[in-house]
């Protein structure tokens, strides 16, 4: 009887599924490469094949004219470079996370699987606002669903370091705990595409004649964020600790003249 019991009880441990239990680092990072890999490749398949002009087109339309062609495509293109770019910026976010991740937890696995399967959505993000027609209700909803894929895939990504910091001490290279070196910076880096997709897409709610410019604009806006970012926090610390230090050295010189003082002056 003692041993069917313990027998049962190591089955049930077999399938206990423990959300802080370890993964492996290195397969996480190596299939979040792979989707990513995969997306990318996806958005250019979708290039070639809807948005390359017929020679007859060329011939007939454009007056053998290739450049004044592919103009016409102008805005496919732009959407494409977009969600490229926005793809781009997601995987270096996901590579500074893990670089500074030294254990996977399966949590950790689990809400990266969550922001990969988002990920996977931005061809149809793509898609949607590139095929219809310009100042439409439909481009308008189509943006908007972009906003909400580039959100979710990013907030995602925010949780992962969130529940990092949770465990800290395993999971976490000291440079990106709390107070270390990058932890200001890791904040700033991952919730800036959870807070410009979330604004944009409010924007476009109320500002919807604008709806095109403000999604466009989010996209061409946020590479050259991402290299401002690191000089605004290094300026912040910076700032901060120029305080704090001069706040330390008015303590330390009050306390060196109440020890000057004597003993009647100081209770004076």
């Amino acid at each position: 009887g003692q041993r069917d019991e313990e027998e049962e009880h190591h089955s049930l441990e077999t399938f206990t599924f423990y959300l802080s239990e370890p993964l492996s680092k290195e397969r996480v990072e190596a299939f979040s490469d792979g989707v990513y890999a995969i997306v990318a490749t996806l958005l250019i398949l979708d290039i070639c094949e809807d948005n390359v002009p017929d020679p007859r087109e060329v011939e007939e339309k454009f007056h053998g004219s290739l450049l004044e062609a592919l103009s016409e495509y102008g805005p496919n293109y732009l959407a494409y470079f977009g969600s490229f770019v926005t793809i781009g910026l997601l995987w270096f976010v996901h590579h500074s996370l893990f670089l500074y991740v030294t254990k996977a937890t399966r949590l950790m696995g689990l809400l990266n699987i969550l922001s990969l399967a988002f990920i996977g959505g931005l061809p149809l993000a793509y898609q949607l606002t590139s095929e219809f027609a310009e100042k439409s209700h439909n481009e308008i909803e189509a943006i908007q669903v972009s906003c909400v894929i580039t959100f979710f895939a990013s907030i995602f990504q925010f949780a992962i370091w969130t529940t990092a910091l949770l465990h800290e001490r395993e999971t976490l290279h000291p440079f990106a705990r709390y107070g270390g070196k990058e932890h200001a910076f890791m904040f700033a880096k991952l919730s800036l595409y959870p807070c410009v997709s979330l604004g944009a897409f409010f924007l476009t709610c109320l500002l919807s004649e604008f709806s095109t410019a403000i999604f466009h604009l989010m996209q061409i806006v946020i590479p050259f964020a991402f290299l401002a970012l690191r000089i605004f926090v290094r300026i912040s610390l910076t700032v901060i600790k120029s305080v704090m230090s001069l706040s330390r050295r008015k303590v330390v010189l009050l306390e060196e003249e109440e020890a000057c003082l004597s003993p009647s002056e100081t209770v004076s």
